[in-house]
């Protein structure tokens, strides 16, 4: 579907806050029409979409917000790709207007901290080369309401990854055209197109990231995604693309890409997305939320507490291996007790894609408990446990992850 050629409405809000999920529970005092009409208005406010992101498949998705909206566990599809109109949606703050994607050429980006520094324009990006990557995109808070500690942020189960591919200028053929960085740099650093209220300090809400220069080897400037425009609600119309890196760091509407001494000064990197103990508050000091370490879950069955026929049962999911490239999935049906190899399914995409897997089985009637786990190239295996941290990043434990059925 390109999202180009629907129409849209105006944003009602330009703050980009939460859509309401009034509960039924919290209206127990009202009378039973009035009870019922509040009820119905919830139902519909669980489908509404923000116009930005209209053409998306509400069924697909749960809707936590205006801008974040995660992918249902059993709406990924059958084949490797994320069908677009399926893939999650996450904004740090409210996206800039529609009309920066009406003709993406003309949008702008300065690249600084190079021997020429320059601004240049979409059009310009594509004349100096092109590339494909098939990638995981995954928000850093992914598996964050698997946390017993209910770490703020968005309550995301699985469905706030995809796996797409992205295409454009890779950075070292824009960093070739440049002269080079200069010899002092040590970071990558994109600067999102948001805008930023006036009167207030950029530092405080821009979406301005750092990673570390080995980001640079598979990075690419993007300005299409599955073969399509690039939308405003995957960062359309240019997109800092670093494979294997949480989503965060892919920088949207990127409007400056810098290669910089320092981290960058903004809020987002020094204190926000770093991984501090329970308790404490981001700091410099701490670990930033870069790489995306191995992971899997089940997709087929879909939905916990599923109840299922006996008899032969295929156990799908997806696995994806971090910066290097997943080499194995093991299911357990017993939560963990015990493994069974899966095999892979479906095209191999790289090493920044994810895989399919299944594993047939054939269950008798009871109560089963389903896991999976993958390991990757660099010999790292997914554990059973979470890394506890105060926000609730990089969730990749497989018993948090696993799924309780039953067959009957």
């Amino acid at each position: 579907m390109n999202s180009i050629n629907h129409s849209r409405r105006s944003l009602l809000t330009t703050t980009g806050g939460a859509i309401g999920l009034a509960s039924i529970g919290a209206i127990g005092s009202l009378t039973p029409a009035a009870k019922a009409l509040a009820a119905a208005q919830d139902e519909k406010k669980k489908i509404d979409l923000p116009a930005y992101a209209s053409w998306k498949n509400a069924d697909s998705l749960i809707i936590h917000s205006a801008n974040t909206m995660e992918t249902k566990r059993n709406a990924f599809g059958s084949g490797v790709i994320t069908p677009l109109d399926r893939l999650f949606v996450r904004n740090n703050i409210s996206p800039p207007s529609e009309d920066i994607v009406a003709d993406p050429d003309v949008w702008q980006l300065q690249i600084e901290g190079v021997k020429n520094p320059v601004t240049i324009s979409v059009a310009e990006l594509k004349t100096l080369g092109v590339t494909t990557v098939a990638m995981v995109l995954q928000c850093s808070g992914n598996g964050r309401a698997y946390f017993p500690s209910k770490p703020s942020g968005t309550q995301w189960t699985v469905g706030a990854a995809g796996c797409v591919m992205f295409t454009g200028v890779p950075v070292k053929a824009v960093l070739e055209h440049v002269g080079g960085m200069n010899a002092d740099a040590k970071y990558m650093t994109g600067t999102g197109g948001e805008p930023i209220p006036e009167g207030l300090d950029p530092n405080t809400i821009q979406v301005e990231r750092s990673v570390p220069l080995e980001g640079i080897e598979n990075a690419l400037l993007a300005w299409e995604i599955n073969g399509e425009p690039l939308p405003l609600a995957h960062g359309g119309p240019l997109r800092l693309i670093v494979p294997g890196y949480t989503g965060v760091n892919n920088v949207k509407y990127i409007k400056r890409l810098a290669f910089t001494t320092e981290q960058s000064a903004a809020n987002i990197q020094q204190t926000g997305y770093r991984l501090a103990p329970q308790g404490e508050k981001g700091a410099p000091t701490q670990k930033s939320v870069w790489e995306m370490p191995v992971k899997s879950w089940i997709t087929h069955p879909g939905e916990p507490d599923a109840k299922l026929k006996a008899g032969n049962l295929q156990i799908q999911g997806l696995a994806m291996g971090g910066t290097s490239e997943v080499t194995g999935v093991e299911v357990s049906v017993d939560g963990g007790k015990t493994w069974k190899k899966a095999e892979f399914t479906g095209p191999d995409l790289g090493p920044f894609a994810w895989r399919q897997f299944v594993l047939p089985v054939n269950l008798k009637a009871g109560t089963y408990t389903l896991a999976s786990r993958a390991t990757n190239k660099a010999g790292d295996e997914q554990p059973a446990e979470r890394l506890e941290n105060n926000r609730g990043y990089l969730n990749n434990s497989w018993n948090d992850h696993a799924l309780t059925i039953t067959v009957a």
